[in-house]
């Protein structure tokens, strides 16, 4: 493969990208992997409290 080729396709990936980026519903953040509260992803606590109670208590 020639280095024009690999080239174009670089820039065909890039200009992809850019413009599925730019296309999503979602924030761009580039920012890197979050942890802990900032965690986008999380879930939602009062789900997690609703799956809790809901959920018999296991006995030992």
């Amino acid at each position: 493969m020639s280095n024009k080729a690999i080239a174009i396709t670089v820039l065909i990936l890039l200009v992809a990208t850019g413009y599925l980026l730019a296309v999503s519903d979602e924030p761009i953040d580039m920012g890197g992997e979050k942890h802990g509260a900032e965690a986008t992803q999380a879930h939602d606590q009062s789900k997690a409290k609703e799956t809790k109670e809901s959920k018999p208590a296991e006995q030992k």
